[in-house]
């Protein structure tokens, strides 16, 4: 015999009596006991017992009104409904049962943004452990970088197809020849927009991977030419007999605050023992080496980096841009979040299939 629902508008919940708590909560994950039997639902989670058929009707506590599938949808019942009640259904159909990020449901629940605790397949509510947090916004919703947590962000677009992105926070690291020394005092000039070293040591190109030889492949001691993020850090270290203000002065008149924002980031690399190369082939601020012996052997990169203040507000669009063109590319994309002292805050996105 399928159960009815009395449906609490100003609570927000679906209040299920009968065998209830056996029917949908302990067998199959469902809202979170309020007495022996009787259970309370979330109206996405009422939603989809009414989807499935597992649910009869639910009655409107307001006024008496008798609500299927159909009708109690077409009330959206609660903040972001429709996109909520998408990836609800999409993942109960790939095996998984997940909860509201609310302690009433869930003893520990994911903090910050988080919509729901996503549970490892074959565990439910009770279980203690949660897979991820889930945050589920439409196509058109921004994201504030302050809002970034560890988990899952679901967009769902216009047509309702669900994008799934795996967010983590990314910290760096390399091991780039860390024993091969900067040398001091190297000549150098500075250009409009870059910098060139003269007759700088091997080391600095083939080993450490500063610059581009003027002269290309031919070179027996190359004359290098540097951006002026390379030389900005090269002469705050001396390798370089160029005053430091005087090439990151430059820097700003030819980027703006970008300039420094990107040199924040290029220093965290290089003390990480990464190698930052330009990232504009791939539209991006870099392209990173983690480990660099000699440019002779050098590898593919791993990551692109796009540099951002901390308080950057993403549109879900350019998210889909960004992390497809670096799965297209087989790089992770890293987001480099910049505050006002130049603390860096890093963060990746990547595709999943739950």
């Amino acid at each position: 015999m399928s159960l009815e629902g009395r449906f609490d508008a100003e609570a927000g919940l679906v209040y299920v009596g009968g065998d209830a708590r056996q029917r949908y909560h302990d067998s199959r994950g469902y809202g979170y006991p309020i007495s022996s039997n009787e259970i309370a639902l979330s109206p996405v989670e009422a939603a989809h017992l009414l989807y499935r058929g597992d649910l009869e009707a639910v009655v409107d506590d307001a006024n008496g009104a008798r609500l299927d599938f159909q009708s109690f949808v077409a009330r959206e019942p609660g903040d972001h409904f429709g996109v909520r009640f998408l990836v609800y259904a999409d993942l109960r159909s790939r095996g998984f049962y997940l909860s509201p990020a609310d302690e009433s449901w869930v003893e520990d629940p994911p903090t910050g943004e988080a919509d729901f605790a996503v549970f490892p397949r074959g565990k439910g509510p009770g279980d203690g452990e949660i897979a991820y947090a889930l945050r589920i916004i439409g196509e058109r919703t921004d994201v504030s970088a302050a809002e970034l947590a560890e988990g899952v962000l679901a967009v769902v677009d216009e047509e309702s197809e669900i994008t799934y992105f795996e967010v983590n926070r990314e910290e760096p690291t390399g091991d780039s020849n860390p024993d091969v020394a900067l040398p001091q005092g190297c000549e150098a000039d500075l250009l409009a927009d870059r910098v060139v070293v003269w007759d700088p040591p091997l080391e600095l190109y083939e080993r450490l991977f500063y610059g581009q030889p003027l002269e290309g492949r031919e070179y027996d001691r190359p004359t290098l030419q540097c951006s002026l993020l390379e030389a900005a850090y090269l002469a705050e270290r001396g390798a370089i007999d160029l005053d430091p203000a005087t090439v990151r002065e430059r820097g700003r008149e030819v980027e703006g605050d970008r300039f420094e924002r990107r040199l924040a980031v290029y220093t965290d690399l290089r003390e990480r023992d990464v190698v930052p190369k330009t990232g504009y082939k791939f539209g991006a601020d870099f392209r990173t080496y983690a480990a660099v012996d000699s440019v002779a052997e050098l590898d593919h990169s791993e990551l692109l980096v796009r540099v951002h203040p901390a308080d950057y507000v993403f549109e879900p669009r350019d998210l889909a841009l960004d992390v497809r063109l670096a799965h297209g590319v087989r790089k992770t994309m890293v987001f480099a979040l910049v505050d006002d002292d130049g603390d860096v805050d890093w963060w990746s996105l990547e595709r999943l299939t739950p």
